[in-house]
This record gives structure tokens, C-alpha cells and sequence, in this order.
């Protein structure tokens, strides 16, 4: 984790976390990985992008994931999202698709979601690295400890959040959220395998939407500039 960066915001509300025998012992893991040889995505420096795009003053909407893409080029630390010219995801398709139906929104030509970060949608995986090729080999070595606490963090906040818990997985973590303050909604996981059995006409992004306006909040604009016109961090 020594070339990770983490947003002053986060570094502050989670230093006791940040110090921990836990977090100490997944600095560890990620170091002998590394010195074992094996490839581990995202790169170091993308570690904490999802908080470093979205400080936790400005979190209105969290989307949450469970860890990164696998493959070679995909992860860059936003859930769900791919970096530019790298093909969509299936369940990516799938939010893409049901955005349109809720929307009216066209469906992008590239997978890269840091507009919706910058706008305030946390896309927190709940692991934040894992082994090339090998789905879920960094779970339960301690980024559960990390991002449990940003969940709470978030929770915290003044002004209501829009939870986004998509599947068994990140359901789990409703008990980690105020239901009275928060807006929380739940539905299958966007994957193929699930995605028909009650994702696709959820509605939550329009959902979301009317709740930040409820709120007094700016809504987010689901539109996604076309791949020609961004420009990712460095």
C-alpha cells in the first residue's frame, strides 16, 4: 500500500481504522503478495480512488460492489466501472440498460464511471484489490474492516444518502445504515444470472434522483460523457 493515496477528507474520519492491527495485518498480506510475484489489480495507486473521487463530505449515493474486475485492464478502484476503451461488463450492460428504461438515458459507449463519482456516487467495492484471475482471493484479509467503517462514516452524515445494495452481499450491510435517515434500496444483483429477477425495473436510479431532490440536494446526472471526451486521472 505504499504507493496508495488517500483523500485528507477519509484519512482524517478514519485514522483510528487506518491504524489498526487489522489494517496493519492487510499491509502485510498485500506485501507478500506483491513479493510472491503475483499481479494484484487495481495498480497501488488506485487502491482508494472510490474516496479519493468522492471525499465523504460530498457522498450523496452509495453504490456498492464487492471487489474488483480480475481481468487484465479492467479494475481502477470505482465499482463496477472499467477504465475507457476496455469493453463494458455484463452487469454493467445491465445498469446501462436499466437507466435507459428508467431514464431515458442513452447507453454509453465505454464502461468508465468517475462523472458519477465526482458528482457524489460512492462506488465503494467492499474489498479493494484481488489476484489476477482469481475472484474473491483478497477477501477476509481486512479491507472488509476498512470499508465497514466508511459505511458508517457515511452513515453518519447529517444530510441523508441514497444506499444502492444490489445482491445478498452488499444487502448484508443494511445493518450498517440508518433506515430512518437514509434512503435504502435493494434489489438483485445486475449480473446476468440475476439481473431479470428483479433489477432490471427497479427504478432506482430515478428513485435515488427524487429522493436528493426531496432532500434539497442537486439530483446526479446519470448521462455519461462520450468516451472521446474524457480524460481520466493520471
Amino acid at each position: 500500500m505504499a504507493d496508495a493515496v488517500l483523500d485528507d477528507n477519509w484519512k482524517h474520519a478514519l485514522s483510528d481504522v487506518l491504524a489498526s492491527d487489522e489494517i496493519l495485518s492487510l499491509k502485510k498480506f498485500l506485501l507478500s503478495e506483491k513479493y510472491s510475484g503475483k499481479t494484484i489489480f487495481p495498480t497501488g495507486a488506485d487502491y482508494f480512488n472510490a474516496l479519493n473521487y468522492t471525499p465523504l463530505k460530498d457522498v450523496k449515493i452509495v453504490i456498492l460492489g464487492q471487489d474488483p474486475y480480475h481481468g487484465e485492464g479492467q479494475a481502477h478502484g470505482l465499482s463496477f466501472s472499467v477504465k475507457p476503451h476496455v469493453k463494458i461488463p455484463p452487469s454493467l450492460r445491465n445498469m446501462f440498460k436499466e437507466l435507459h428504461e428508467d431514464l431515458g438515458i442513452d447507453v454509453p459507449d465505454h464502461g468508465y464511471l468517475e462523472a458519477w463519482a465526482r458528482q457524489g456516487v460512492l462506488l465503494l467495492n467492499s474489498v479493494l484489490t484481488v489476484e489476477a484471475g482469481d475472484a474473491g482471493a483478497h477477501q477476509g484479509k481486512g479491507w472488509e474492516f476498512l470499508t465497514d467503517a466508511v459505511i458508517q462514516k457515511v452513515n453518519e452524515k447529517e444530510t441523508p444518502v441514497v444506499f444502492m445494495l444490489w445482491g445478498a452481499h452488499a444487502q448484508k450491510k443494511s445493518k450498517l445504515v440508518d433506515g430512518q435517515k437514509h434512503l435504502v434500496l435493494t434489489a438483485p444483483h445486475p449480473s446476468p444470472l440475476s439481473a431479470h429477477r428483479g433489477f432490471m425495473g427497479c427504478g432506482h436510479f430515478s428513485k435515488a434522483n427524487d429522493f436528493l431532490a426531496l432532500t434539497g440536494q442537486q439530483k446526479i446526472d446519470w448521462a455519461l460523457p462520450p468516451l472521446n471526451d474524457i480524460q481520466p486521472k493520471a
